[in-house]
């Protein structure tokens, strides 16, 4: 446990989300703030938005105990939205909980539960332009595993998705992995498991649902993804894996690998894990193509941390608009971003035992309801006294003013400072009895002012 591993704001003491590292940056990165969901380290869990130079610009920080995974910025009801799950990680590593749904001003609009008594699982959440969404959900049942060398009176976790009417919260369609793929087929082993720890054989992580009327999804444990029919869900063709119908490519195999999406092009993202257990040297990348004639896999690129990463779970690509791919490592606390040339653009990192599920990079314009938050830290007889100035979630604010006067009502401007980092200390050249702070924009109109303290 790093003791820096946490960062401290005398304005907002309460959110301490973790210190992040940026090790690279590019005027060439693609434009937008980077959005994670920490986890597992000293601070609080939640869902986190911060910029290309490492500072925080919205944290919401969770109970002990609730988790939150896949922060992103979809459309909801025609404007764009945050999006993320949140809930409890089981030991085996799957969400009970549900989607939750925020406006630009962080106000949550929207709550989606899994049907048919089902929670919500942390793996995948899309909203279609349907008016549907479409999420995971992990389901063990009594099984006998006695042929696969396990327990007799065992278990084993169905790996389900659903699509849901967001209207009616009705459910639409519902898949089973049980129903389509056998338990044979997983490079898990069924030895050790019971009912407390069952054979978590499939493992879904990732639903792409595609216009023609296909369904691409990626399954861990068996090491392969399935193309399915998206109105029957049958599966049509299996890639890698045990049995797998179209012949990979040197180099092309995947190995417990997460996030499988289909890019502009028609070729196929992959975040590789490579393990646990090791069997790739490193985590990587991997874009690949399937001629569906042949039959057969071409590799087109493949993109390594130049630090060698080794994640045993976890992890996504995002393709950006400017044709760049950014990547969440998993386990493995760094977010990067490579030019389709596989140069680095963009690389930071969590210090210590952080981990995110996911990362994205997307535009965002954050403008909270609530106000401003402020400081005061009296000087010495050899310091200034300073006012520290915050504002969670907000990316308007250029520059903050200091307030003051001799009560809550009577306050007039006596300093300046152009907003620094998540948190702007602003020294006072005078003493006040109360002070207040004002976030103003580029232009310099006032955005919002802070509740007054006293000085």
């Amino acid at each position: 446990r790093d003791p820096n591993e946490k960062q401290h704001f005398h304005s907002a003491p309460a959110l301490l989300p973790p210190v992040l590292a940026v090790t690279a940056r590019s005027p060439k990165s693609a434009p937008g703030y980077i959005f994670a969901a920490p986890y597992a380290g000293p601070g609080p869990s939640g869902p986190l938005i911060f910029d290309e130079a490492g500072n925080v610009v919205w944290f919401d920080p969770l109970p002990r105990g609730t988790e939150a995974t896949d922060l992103q910025v979809q459309q909801y009801n025609g404007a764009p939205a945050l999006t993320w799950w949140q809930g409890r990680i089981t030991p085996q590593g799957f969400g009970q909980g549900e989607e939750m749904i925020t406006d630009s001003s962080y106000r949550q609009i929207g709550r989606i539960h899994a049907g048919n008594g089902f929670l919500a699982d942390l793996h995948d959440f899309h909203i279609t332009s349907q008016g549907t969404a479409v999420l995971t959900v992990f389901d063990p049942l009594d099984c006998n595993l006695s042929s696969l060398g396990g327990p007799a009176a065992g278990a084993a976790t169905d790996a389900i998705f659903q699509e849901l009417d967001l209207a009616t919260g009705l459910v639409r369609r519902e898949w089973h992995s049980l129903d389509h793929v056998s338990l044979a087929d997983s490079y898990s082993s069924a030895r050790g498991t019971s009912t407390s720890w069952p054979f978590d054989y499939f493992h879904l992580n990732s639903i792409d649902q595609l216009a023609n009327g296909r369904t691409l999804i990626s399954a861990r444990n068996p090491s392969a993804l399935y193309e399915l029919n998206t109105p029957t869900g049958q599966v049509l063709t299996r890639i890698g894996g045990r049995h797998s119908d179209v012949r990979l490519a040197r180099g092309g195999a995947t190995a417990y690998q997460h996030d499988a999406t289909v890019l502009a092009n028609g070729t196929i993202s992959i975040f590789d894990n490579g393990g646990t257990p090791k069997v790739h040297s490193q985590t990587r990348g991997l874009v690949v193509s399937i001629d569906p004639h042949r039959k057969a896999e071409s590799v087109r690129d493949q993109y390594e941390h130049p630090k060698p990463l080794s994640s045993a779970s976890q992890g996504n690509i995002q393709s950006l608009a400017n044709g760049d791919l950014f990547m969440g490592w998993g386990s493995e606390p760094y977010f990067s971003e490579f030019s389709a040339s596989g140069q680095l653009l963009f690389d930071a990192h969590m210090h210590g035992s952080y981990e995110s599920y996911r990362a994205y990079r997307f535009q965002w314009t954050g403008a909270p309801t609530e106000p401003p938050s402020i400081a005061f830290v009296a000087g010495s007889a050899t310091t200034a006294s300073t006012v520290y100035a915050s504002w969670n979630g907000d990316t308007r604010t250029a520059s903050w003013r200091v307030l003051a006067g001799p009560s809550p009502t009577s306050l007039a401007p006596l300093a300046s400072a152009s907003r620094t980092g998540f948190e702007t200390a602003i020294p006072l050249p005078a003493a006040a009895s109360f002070l207040a702070v004002q976030a103003l924009d580029a232009g310099g109109a006032v955005l919002s002012t802070s509740a007054a303290i006293t000085g």
